[in-house]
Formats: structure tokens, C-alpha cells, sequence
């Protein structure tokens, strides 16, 4: 008999919670077989068996909580698994030669079909006649051929009731794309079936009431349930009221130019990604941007200890990271001093491995500032908590192209299209002043609409 043991899954984990059993008692286990799910304020993990055997009791029921070192099962030796495993085998054996059987009796069909060798000739007369009809059947689609005209008279009928989408104006065609219309679906009422704008108009009346009253996403099965919360949950919704209620937090925003990026980021997206193996996205930038302007504004970058403020010496970034389970937060450490594409692999390689539970529980500790792209999901901006013990967290809304005051080539006030983005800093107010934030946003600000990456891209 073998006791499997929670192990230590990170230096601040002390207890978990067990979440699923993946084997059943009088299961076969292996050597490193994954044998029970185990939920940490941290993260998800599987525990794997250290012996191969039996699994003949479960010390720890699902969703109990126990320390670090607890007696999570016994695995017992493994003696009739050989049995077990030959048993199957023998079934096999037979069924073999049973299907084999069937096999041999198809081989008699093959004379008995050739015993009315006789009665076919008798119908060897008739074989010859099904065969000249199947030819004259052939030419005769060839001979229709010629009746183009029976065959235009259905098309004549098909551009009456959709017009012909090439046949529009400009106008009319960038019209129907802004409204997503299908031009091949319009009958235009025009001279010569030309499609106006009045058609798409129409169109969109006569669309608009099924729209309405079409289903927009499948209703969830959660619906109408009643589900404990998952130990994450639980932790993370501990941790946003904790943060609430102990520290004064508030929110300053700041809007971004950042074309000179977007541009960039068109130039060399394919080189990059050929030399990177992933794609060049907004985040590395702004994770950098941020990183390298918590250097100049530390208190950005500090934690409160009772009556003092631990200014930290790395910039430790977490980001946030989506998953089914919750919110998780893995670190990028000493961010600021990573290139482009040594950050945009590692955020990317991180983020795969949190939403499939791969990550490990010192990889989700020891960030001292936060990075949550709200803009993935089409949030122009939001106000994020901060969750202690940092001071300071950055939301970066999505990147979208609108008309913008700009400086044109002899210095004049013009109006231009520009990639812009919103910049939202919570901050714990109790050491951070409304000025220490509006002066680490405009570092930030003015780091991303230079658009100075070349040297950092690392490629």
C-alpha cells in the first residue's frame, strides 16, 4: 500500500481543494498517470500517481479542502491487472475466427451465381437490348446541346428577379458593404434593372422585422440553474471585495494615437511572424510601453506594508488571461527589459498554457503591476480593480480607426483617420495622487504614439 500525498504546488500554496476524481476505487493507475484534479488559489493542476497499482481507497472526497501534505488516496499493488488485461484477449480470438466463418460461405455465392449460367444465356438476348438503349440515352443529352436558347430563357428569368451586382454605381456598391447586403440578392428598380439606393433601403425595411425576431446566440445551459462556485471563483471574488473595501481606488484615462504602430505593425507583421512564430499584436507594445514607464513613476509600482510603501525593484507584469474556469493572471518578469518578440512569445505561450491548465503556480506569482486588454473583447474602455497587494492596474481598450485633429505637412490643424485606443489607470489612492497617475499615463502616451519599436522588435 502506497499513500499519494497533495504536493506543495507553489511556495504561497498551502491547501487545495479537490475538484474531480479521474480514477474510480479498483481503477489501474500508472506510474504518472493523472489521477485527481486539484484547485489552488492559484491554479487548476492534475495530480499524477507516483505508483502504478490499484486505486483502492479515496481519502479525500470532490470538492473538500485539505493542507499541503494530506493523504489524498492509497494506490495497492497491482495483481490481477495481468488477468484483467488477457481476459479481453481470448474474445478476441474467437470473434476472429467467427468472423472468419461467415467469410467462407461468400465463397459459394461465386459457383451459384455461375450454376444459372444456362438461364443467361437465355437472357443474353435481353443483355444486348439494355445495352443499346443506354447509348442512344448517351447522345441524346448531347443532342439537347443545341437548345441554348431553353437554357438562356432561365437565366433571363433569374436576372429579372437579381439584378446583375455588377451593374451599380460606386456609391451604390460601398453603400451595400457598409450595410452588408448582398448586391446578387437585390432586384433593382433602375432603367436597364440598375440598382439605387433606394433598393438597399427597401431590402434592409423588408430584413430588419426577421432580424428582429431572429435568435441571436443559443441560450446557455446554465440558464435557470444553480451552481457552486468553483474554488478560483471563490478566491476571486474574496480578493475583489477585499480590495474594494481595504484600499481607495479610482480610475484616469487617457486617449492614444497609436498609427504609427499600426503601420508598423502592417510593415513587418509577416517577417515577424515567420521569425517569431506568432503574430504581432497591440499587446506587446503596450506591455512594453507600460513596463519601461514604471521605472521613472515607482510608486506605480509599490505596495503598501502596513504604514509603509515597498517600492519594487523588477517590473513584474501580470496580464489577464480569460479562461472558462476564471480570470487568471500569469507574469511576465522584468518585462521591460524583454524585446518585442520575446514578449509576444512568451504572452502567447503563457496564455495557451493558462486557458489548458498547464501553467505552473510560480509562473501566476510575484507581479507587482497588471496589464488587462478589455479591447479583446470590443470594450472601448473600463475602470479595472486593482487587486492588492499591487497598487495600479492598466486596461487598454480596442484599437479603432476615427477621425482625429491632426497636425498637417505645413503645421495646420487637419482632420485625419487615426488608429486610437483608450488608456484606463486604476490606482490605490492612498499612496498614488491623481498626479503620479497622470504623469505615468503620459509617459506611456507619449512612448506609443512616438511609435519607436524598430530597435526593440528582436527580429
Amino acid at each position: 500500500m502506497s499513500e499519494v500525498i497533495l504536493p506543495a504546488l507553489g511556495e504561497s500554496v498551502t491547501e487545495g481543494t479537490v475538484t474531480r476524481w479521474l480514477k474510480n476505487i479498483g481503477d489501474s493507475v500508472a506510474v504518472d498517470e493523472p489521477l485527481v484534479e486539484v484547485s489552488t488559489d492559484k491554479v487548476d493542476t492534475e495530480i499524477p500517481s507516483p505508483f502504478a497499482g490499484i486505486l483502492t481507497q479515496i481519502m479525500v472526497q470532490e470538492d473538500e479542502t485539505v493542507d499541503v501534505g494530506a493523504v489524498l488516496a492509497i494506490v495497492g499493488e497491482a495483481t490481477a491487472a495481468a488477468p484483467a488485461e488477457t481476459a479481453p484477449a481470448a474474445p478476441e480470438a474467437k470473434t476472429t475466427p467467427a468472423e472468419a466463418a461467415p467469410v467462407a460461405p461468400i465463397a459459394p455465392p461465386a459457383p451459384v451465381a455461375t450454376a444459372p449460367a444456362a438461364p443467361v444465356a437465355t437472357v443474353a438476348t435481353p443483355a444486348p437490348v439494355a445495352t443499346p438503349p443506354v447509348a442512344p440515352e448517351q447522345p441524346a443529352p448531347v443532342a439537347p446541346a443545341p437548345v441554348a436558347p431553353a437554357a438562356t430563357a432561365p437565366v433571363a428569368s433569374n436576372q429579372e428577379t437579381s439584378s446583375d451586382p455588377n451593374y451599380v454605381t460606386p456609391i451604390v456598391r460601398k453603400l451595400a458593404s457598409e450595410m452588408g447586403i448582398d448586391l446578387g440578392t437585390i432586384r433593382g428598380s433602375g432603367v436597364g434593372g440598375r440598382i439605387r439606393k433606394e433598393d438597399l433601403t427597401a431590402a434592409t425595411s423588408k430584413t430588419a422585422p426577421a432580424a428582429a425576431h431572429a435568435p441571436a446566440d443559443e441560450a446557455s445551459p446554465l440558464r435557470g440553474t444553480t451552481v457552486p462556485m468553483s474554488r478560483l471563483r471563490k478566491v476571486l471574488s474574496e480578493r475583489a471585495v477585499a480590495s474594494m473595501q481595504q484600499s481607495a481606488q479610482l480610475t484616469s484615462v487617457v486617449e492614444v494615437d497609436v498609427t504609427m504602430i499600426a503601420e508598423m505593425r502592417q510593415r513587418v507583421q509577416a517577417e515577424f511572424t515567420q521569425k517569431a512564430g506568432t503574430k504581432l499584436s497591440f499587446m506587446p507594445f503596450f506591455t512594453l510601453a507600460a513596463a519601461e514607464a514604471l521605472a521613472a513613476n515607482p510608486v506605480i509600482n509599490a505596495s503598501v506594508e502596513d504604514t509603509n510603501i515597498v517600492y519594487h525593484g523588477s517590473d513584474n507584469i501580470s496580464f489577464a488571461v480569460d479562461t472558462e474556469r476564471g480570470l487568471l493572471t500569469p507574469v511576465l518578469k522584468d518585462a521591460a527589459h524583454m524585446s518585442i518578440s520575446t514578449m509576444a512569445q512568451a504572452i502567447a505561450d503563457m496564455a495557451e498554457r493558462t486557458r489548458s491548465n498547464k501553467l505552473t503556480p510560480d509562473e501566476l506569482s510575484g507581479g507587482t503591476f497588471t496589464l488587462t486588454n478589455t479591447g479583446s473583447r470590443g470594450a472601448l474602455f473600463d475602470t479595472p480593480v486593482v487587486f492588492l497587494p499591487q497598487s495600479a492596474i492598466l486596461g487598454t481598450g480596442i484599437v479603432t480607426k476615427r477621425a482625429a485633429v491632426v497636425k498637417d505637412a505645413d503645421g495646420n490643424d487637419a482632420i485625419g483617420i487615426r488608429s486610437m485606443v483608450y488608456l484606463a489607470l486604476s490606482y490605490d489612492h492612498r499612496i498614488i495622487d491623481g498626479a503620479d497617475a497622470s504623469r505615468y499615463l503620459m509617459q506611456v502616451k507619449t512612448r506609443l504614439e512616438a511609435g519607436n519599436f524598430e530597435a526593440n522588435l528582436g527580429i
